[in-house]
């Protein structure tokens, strides 16, 4: 009897000296977790041989190092979108401040033929305002799930025909013509009509703001590509060019929002295609791939 009572007082002490070195060890834990909570960047850690105490403690660094990586790239994104009302701040305001000045001039100007070359200069800048803050209003649908496609066949050339024509004083303005070559000319697609409007005048209007020559457009197959040629300064880089917001030239803002190849993205997407760019010397290549 005496040495049962021997051997449960012998393991009521071991268990007595374990558990307030567990509560001496959860104790260090929460004071290296109040240091945390102070601002401090250091790792938690644990004088012990005890799995479950060690196990602990390397959870709670994992977790201490996945809610710094949600910060760093919260506090990313919200640079990130700083930067971006920034520009398109200015972009806005760059058309608006030149539409404003060429009314002003007009109004001060007795010459008709003169009067009537600022009037139609501030009518461009004006449209370029108006189809910036179109990108921006398809923009917020795309990325608000709120927009709904009207899927049929379509025939694609005369469709692309009268984007062309519609944007015929823009290829004037910079004395070039462009070249259509299709090998079918009644090459059709499922597609939503007005998508599809958009996504070639969003290339069409890259080409021209951001080329330095002539824009080909092929049809082979399935596949449509826009080609042009690109400046030195222009050259853009084919892993980031269908991201939001990017420009190859971050200086040259005349006309363009940096969403107009994230439109056309998203919205080939949307309709079951997919697009992909090439960069071969100095001539770009943006390839529209249909089901």
């Amino acid at each position: 009897m005496a040495a049962a009572l021997a051997i449960v007082s012998i393991l009521c002490g071991a268990l007595l000296i374990q558990h307030m070195r567990s509560i001496l060890e959860i104790r260090s834990i929460c004071r290296q977790l109040e240091e945390v909570e102070r601002g401090s960047g250091m790792e938690l850690g644990i004088n012990s041989r005890r799995k479950h105490m060690l196990e602990l403690c390397g959870r709670l660094n994992r977790l201490r190092r996945q809610q710094y990586q949600l910060e760093t790239r919260y506090e990313n994104a919200e640079k990130q979108l700083k930067q971006n009302i920034t520009n398109l701040a200015h972009d806005i305001r760059t058309p608006l401040a030149g539409a404003a000045g060429y009314v002003q001039l007009a109004g001060e100007c007795r010459e008709p033929e003169r009067q009537a070359y600022y009037l139609q200069s501030a009518e461009g800048r004006l449209k370029e305002l108006g189809d910036m803050l179109e990108e921006l209003f398809l923009f917020t649908k795309l990325t608000g799930g709120e927009f709904e496609l009207s899927v049929r066949e379509l025939q694609v050339l005369p469709l692309l025909g009268d984007c062309l024509v519609g944007m015929y004083q823009q290829f004037e303005e910079k004395g070039i013509s462009p070249e259509v070559l299709f090998d079918s000319e009644e090459f059709r697609v499922r597609a939503d009509e007005e998508c599809l409007r958009r996504i070639f005048h969003n290339l069409i209007q890259n080409a021209l703001l951001h080329g330095a020559g002539k824009l080909t457009i092929i049809q082979k197959g399935r596949c449509l590509s826009f080609e042009n040629t690109v400046s030195e300064t222009s050259r853009p880089d084919t892993e980031l060019i269908f991201e939001k917001f990017y420009k190859a030239d971050s200086a040259r803002r005349k006309g363009s929002s940096g969403l107009g190849l994230f439109i056309v993205k998203e919205l080939t997407e949307k309709m079951g295609g997919s697009v992909s760019a090439e960069l071969e010397e100095n001539r770009l290549r943006i390839k529209l791939n249909f089901m």
